[in-house]
């Protein structure tokens, strides 16, 4: 075959038209370049690129692809969330409950995705986001910026819950029914409740707007646990808990509260409007079961003395007498009784037909468990659990309670687990140079805290724990509530009930045992999705504290590298014996690329 020789002047003009087309591609890919990295458009094409990423994820197969990766090491960073996640809860999420049934207001309980139905990402702060405003200056004030929630400041602002001013949100510590301040109002119930000297020292505020009950009843030595739903006031529990006040999200509907049976020394209600008498007295018996023999049930607002619901104050009354609680005074629309000591007087016939719970019930089981129409016994409660009887505080932190003797040789058990925890907190304040102790932490959550050692070892800091006992664990929470610490039930194979970024420091033993089977060796969820559950609600700089046996150590370290932790492993303190590693991270403070433009 020839060649073809085509003239000079034709070779020339492909060759230029060559060259035009590689220099304007050259221009292009730079003009490219500038629009990505100088302009929005670059991090719009990202964000669709996460959210592409994200909605993959939601296919059971490449989710499982993806933990794998990470949990091999093989994964360099699990990708941010979209913004407007900033504040999701999976487990109260409206676009998902709203669907559900509204009888005994069933939509606004935990109502969890599967993991397979829910993308894998790490959720960003907000822009303008701070590290939260120091305890206790966080009581009076807290970043606007860091919840930019107005709708109560703008709704409750004239009643004193709280108000915007420049860069903060300012809490004069009022309420619906104490706009002149908790303070006061709590002077008022201290003439008709011991609420000095230690008598009283677990209290349950229900319904409790911004926790300023919670908040100031802590000068008094009761510690406080507050709840509310996630509702039209929204971002309550999200503001308690950046003000450093114990909070969770909750809603008394078809359910047991996550708490054992007579836990609070007071259960308190402000215009919580719960309807104590519907269904039968449903929810007057449940806040029954929580309250210990010889406790306060205080209720302000609705129906107590209001206008146009005389039937409902009747009938609160009646349910109270059928129970045989005392009133001790109305004063205003704030009714005060106290529960019996000693053992039921339910009379055989009441107009409610209220009748005892069997003998079998275990009144302290209250994960997913629905609500039951009959009066917890208390007939078996010891000494030690009655309000005035059972140990003032301090004195009860330390003092082995009859409820530890359900476990094997319990009281032996609770006086060892009491000394291992204050040698090994001693460790982590000394050798690994946590900063609990200082102003840095104030929110601190134990995973499996079983008899509440750690949190007892810390009670001269100024953090609170929220203790969380898992309902396939020894039923130990009622301890921990007879000491006179605080903590809830809870399954960590689910995501937690609380707002993303409320805890400055997570503690957890034996990781791995959470997720676990009993008496297996499979797992019934993982490691990885644990993991990011716990990033989640752990505050940007905020530490976690992992023990475990050095080979989970290994695989939490590599999937800490995933969730953007710097972490460090370092050694057990000499004195305990086992096998056991200490992880110590600390969550980075990073942001989306947008909120940096």
């Amino acid at each position: 075959m020839g060649h073809l020789n085509l003239p000079s002047s034709k070779r020339n003009a492909r060759q230029y038209r060559l060259l035009d087309l590689v220099t304007a591609s050259f221009f292009g890919i730079v003009i490219i370049f500038f629009l990505l990295v100088f302009t929005p458009l670059g991090d719009s094409l990202a964000a669709s690129g996460r959210q592409a990423l994200l909605l993959s994820t939601a296919d059971p197969r490449q989710r499982q692809r993806l933990v794998a990766l990470v949990e091999a090491g093989q994964q360099q960073a699990i990708e941010a969330c979209p913004a407007e996640e900033v504040d999701h809860m999976p487990c109260e999420d409206p676009r998902r409950n709203s669907q559900l049934s509204r009888e005994m207001n069933f939509y606004r309980e935990r109502q969890c995705p599967l993991p397979a139905e829910t993308p894998l990402c790490l959720i960003p702060p907000p822009d303008g986001y701070h590290i939260p405003v120091r305890w206790p200056d966080s009581l009076h004030k807290i970043w606007h910026s860091n919840m930019p929630h107005n709708k109560i400041a703008d709704r409750k602002g004239h009643q004193g819950w709280m108000k915007e001013e420049g860069m903060y949100f300012i809490f004069p510590g009022g309420g619906t029914m104490f706009p002149d301040g908790a303070e006061q109002y709590i002077e008022k119930l201290s003439q008709y409740i011991p609420l000095t000297g230690g008598v009283l020292r677990t209290a349950l505020d229900m319904g409790c707007g911004v926790a300023s009950f919670g908040g100031y009843l802590l000068n008094k030595g009761i510690l406080t646990f507050s709840f509310a739903p996630r509702d039209s006031h929204k971002s309550q529990i999200q503001f308690a808990l950046e003000r450093g006040i114990p909070a969770l999200v909750a809603m008394l509907g078809t359910r047991r509260l996550p708490f054992p049976a007579f836990s609070f020394d007071l259960v308190h209600c402000s215009r919580c409007l719960i309807p104590f008498t519907a269904y039968n007295a449903t929810y007057f018996l449940e806040v029954d079961r929580l309250l210990r023999p010889g406790g306060y049930l205080v209720i302000s607002g609705p129906p107590v003395l209001w206008p146009k619901q005389d039937k409902e104050w009747a009938d609160l009354q009646a349910v109270a007498r059928a129970l045989c609680y005392e009133l001790k005074a109305v004063d205003g629309n704030t009714a005060i009784w106290k529960k019996p000591a000693g053992d039921s007087c339910l009379p055989n016939q009441n107009e409610f037909g209220l009748e005892l719970c069997d003998e079998s019930d275990d009144s302290s089981y209250a994960w997913y468990f629905k609500l039951k129409k009959c009066v917890t016994r208390i007939s078996s409660v010891k000494d030690d659990q009655v309000v005035g009887m059972i140990p003032n505080w301090p004195d009860r932190l330390t003092k082995a309670p009859s409820r530890a003797t359900l476990l094997k040789n319990g009281i032996d058990v609770f006086e060892a687990d009491t000394r291992r925890w204050a040698r090994r907190v001693a460790y982590y304040k000394n050798s690994l140079n946590l900063k609990l102790g200082t102003a840095a932490i104030r929110n601190v959550m134990d995973m499996n805290a079983f008899f509440g050692g750690f949190a007892a070892a810390l009670t001269s800091d100024p953090v609170w724990v929220m203790n969380v006992v898992p309902p396939r664990k020894p039923s130990t929470l009622g301890v921990i509530y007879d000491r006179g610490l605080i903590g809830v039930y809870h399954d960590w194979c689910e995501p937690f009930s609380t707002y993303p970024r409320t805890y400055d420091l997570i503690h957890v033993t034996s990781i791995e045992s959470l997720i676990k089977i009993l008496g297996s060796g499979k797992n019934r969820c993982n490691l990885v999705d644990l993991m990011v559950e716990m990033d989640r609600i752990l505050r940007p700089e905020g530490t976690v504290v992992i023990r475990d046996s050095p080979e989970v150590i290994d695989k939490i370290g590599r999937i800490a590298q995933a969730v953007r932790w710097t972490a460090t492993i370092h050694e057990k303190e000499p004195e305990s014996h086992g096998r056991e590693k200490i992880l110590v991270a600390t969550k980075n403070f990073w942001k989306l690329p947008s909120a940096s433009h």
